[in-house]
């Protein structure tokens, strides 16, 4: 594994326990200048995740928890006049940061989800006829909590797909939930870590990732998988081509964590669940005969070949 990528796995893991996969796919996200949504029953440590990712390169952090009386004026703020000149000042929003946190994501009314896909797509906000770009780098990390819907919104195709990712951490294993109890009763998870990277080395690590080389053999495989869920009997709604494009970032991302200069095919088996399942939508006979849309994916490639090295 790349050392300084190392070092912030490990930087983090001082606050999370047991979910190594799950801090890896976040820095696979910043790396590939995606968004990420954590999918997740309360209490397992999505906000302690994203706050301690955010410290630990340094990074402004914003949280806001959305709820129906959310504007999109928390989100991407707002214009008022200067009594003193008669002219418009901007004044910042939640979404004005390195790494925005927007808890419970569905909760919020479709305005003020759809207030976030500019921001999300373009990396800028557009307000009062002016454009103001966002800091670099920028990542949403919005949570939601799959098993409670009462008082939520569903969040439509269009914004899931501008997910680069969607993960679950899941419950900790009986010996690193006791490794939990035990680091509470010393007050270590409350201990704001040190940063062990600057946002400029975060800057530098993105340029570095799009010069990692992928053979065309790989890109095809991508394309083939693409296709495999869009000829399913499983699935209603394919993956996109925004999601081939999605796949070969977070694969190249992958790769450089790993130290490889280039992309393998594992690189892509190993980042398609968390970057396509999202993205589809199961047919009848999908949803009645597997659990997830994760479960759908792997019937649906189980025919795609796999390239040669």
């Amino acid at each position: 594994m790349n050392t300084q990528i190392e070092k912030l796995v490990e930087n983090i893991e001082r606050i999370i326990v047991g979910k190594r996969n799950a801090v890896i796919m976040v820095i696979i996200a910043m790396l590939s200048e995606g968004h990420i949504l954590i999918e997740d029953v309360p209490g397992v440590g999505k906000t302690r995740l994203v706050s301690a990712l955010a410290s630990s390169v340094d990074g402004h952090f914003n949280r806001i928890q959305l709820t129906p009386d959310i504007m999109p004026s928390d989100i991407v703020g707002f214009s008022m006049v200067d009594r003193q000149t008669g002219e418009l000042n901007y004044k910042a929003g939640a979404a004005m940061c390195n790494f925005l946190l927007a808890d419970e994501i569905n909760r919020a009314s479709p305005k003020a989800q759809s207030s976030l896909l500019e921001v999300m797509e373009e990396h800028q906000i557009s307000l009062d006829g002016k454009t103001m770009a966002l800091p670099s780098p920028f990542m949403v990390l919005a949570t939601q909590n799959p098993v409670e819907t009462y008082g939520t919104y569903h969040l439509p195709e269009a914004q899931m797909d501008r997910f680069l990712m969607k993960i679950s951490m899941g419950y900790p294993s009986p010996e690193e939930e006791l490794d939990i109890i035990s680091r509470s009763e010393t007050n270590a998870f409350s201990q704001k870590l040190n940063a062990v990277m600057s946002l400029e080395d975060v800057k530098t690590h993105i340029e570095e990732v799009k010069k990692i080389h992928c053979k065309d053999s790989v890109k095809k495989y991508i394309v083939d998988l693409l296709n495999a869920t869009r000829n399913s009997g499983l699935i209603t709604l394919g993956a996109s081509p925004r999601a081939g494009i999605a796949m070969l970032r977070a694969a190249k991302a992958a790769a450089y964590i790993m130290g490889r200069n280039y992309v393998v095919p594992d690189d892509i088996k190993y980042v398609m669940p968390s970057v396509v399942s999202h993205r589809l939508m199961l047919s009848i006979q999908g949803k009645s005969a597997f659990a997830n849309a994760e479960e759908v994916l792997n019937e649906a490639v189980k025919s795609v070949a796999v390239p040669v090295q």
